[in-house]
């Protein structure tokens, strides 16, 4: 037989230790919940919309065929850049990326020691902010090209006047008496090698 006095102290006894278990599962709950210094950590979204860094070109940009009326000649540049002309040079743009197409009479290919002493000094001088050149030959579809890589100084940004880096990569081909000029530039860092391979490995002769 228990006593009431007695009933009445191990009833409060008891009282205070389910609130007290009650209260460390409320934090075991909330300590759960949280990682990294208390933030909740955020689902990822695969349906979300790709987000690139600046400069570099989606993985849906589409391209289009570039062929000038009797050029001999043709290339895919990214569907929807800005056209420029500037004498028998076109360029296609859009934001921080440029594509420059230039075909000209030439007598004989290019080689990697023709342009190191004859190109670069050329680009040097006419190249804001030139360094760091590196010449070598590549194989592409439409055969072999000599390619320059460099950096430059890009464009002043329209609304701060800051100017970065530019990676630029240069590539001349050569086909009976036509060298086809394809000059790439985007900011320093952009991972656009796949665009730019498109882009270089869809030369054609079309005459």
């Amino acid at each position: 037989m228990v006593l009431p006095h007695l009933r009445r102290g191990m009833t409060s006894h008891l009282v205070l230790t389910v609130a007290a278990v009650g209260v460390a599962l409320v934090g075991a709950g909330c300590g759960a919940s949280s990682s990294g210094g208390g933030q909740a950590s955020k689902p990822v979204d695969p349906n979300g919309a790709e987000v690139n860094p600046a400069g570099d070109i989606p993985d849906n940009q589409a391209y289009v065929a570039f062929s000038p009326p009797g050029a001999g000649y043709s290339v895919k540049v990214p569907e929807g850049w800005s056209r420029t002309a500037s004498g028998k040079a076109v360029t296609f743009t859009d934001k921080l990326n440029a594509v420059r197409v230039q075909a000209r009479p030439a007598g004989t290919p290019v080689t990697v020691r023709r342009a190191q002493r004859t190109v670069v000094p050329k680009l040097a001088q006419s190249v804001k902010g030139f360094h760091d050149p590196k010449v070598s030959k590549v194989t592409r579809q439409a055969g072999s090209a000599v390619r320059i890589t460099y950096q430059a100084s890009s464009n002043p940004d329209p609304v701060t006047g800051k100017v970065g880096t530019d990676a630029v990569e240069r590539y001349a081909f050569f086909h009976t008496g036509t060298e086809l000029v394809l000059t790439l530039s985007g900011p320093k860092g952009a991972d656009n090698v796949d665009p730019w391979r498109i882009v270089t490995d869809s030369v054609r002769w079309t005459g």
